[in-house]
């Protein structure tokens, strides 16, 4: 017991949140994304054959563009048949982990929706990214890791 306690304990995780949620009024969908930043850091570093530090980047301007590029590769929505263009809004830090924002504009109410979320499969087998897709405050949620990006929900 003792064993399989230490093991758990010290054994990482990898799991990314995204919250999707409709806003009728503006015909949008706004996007948070919760990732930790030290596995962003290697998939960035992978990504653009560079070193990345996430808390001090020896320019700031270049691990953003580097974020928006990543993020807008590996996140794609559909709705109704039609993919919606992404825009990347910036992020912010929480402890060990950083939100970041999106959204897209200009779309009819959601009956069915694919989203792609390939985010950190590459890096870590183990990654899963977990999507609430909510509208009028009702979520319906996907799971999504390596060997399944994309998936399916239904309005």
């Amino acid at each position: 017991m003792f064993i399989l306690g230490w093991k758990v304990m010290f054994h990482p995780f990898y799991i990314s949140l995204t919250d999707i949620r409709f806003n009728d009024k503006e015909k949008s969908i706004e996007i948070a994304q919760k990732i930790f930043w030290d596995d962003l850091e290697v998939a960035l570093a992978k990504t653009f054959d560079t070193k990345v530090d996430f808390m001090n980047p020896d320019s700031p301007n270049r691990l953003e563009d580097m974020i928006k590029k990543y993020l807008l590769m590996h996140n794609q929505v559909t709705i109704n048949g039609k993919r919606v263009k992404l825009e990347y809004l910036g992020y912010e830090i929480e402890d060990d982990a950083a939100w970041f924002y999106m959204e897209g504009k200009a779309l009819e109410k959601p009956i069915t929706v694919e989203i792609y979320n390939s985010l950190l499969v590459k890096e870590f087998a183990e990654q899963q990214n977990l999507i609430n897709f909510y509208i009028d405050k009702k979520p319906k949620s996907l799971i999504l890791y390596k060997d399944k990006t994309s998936g399916i929900l239904k309005f």
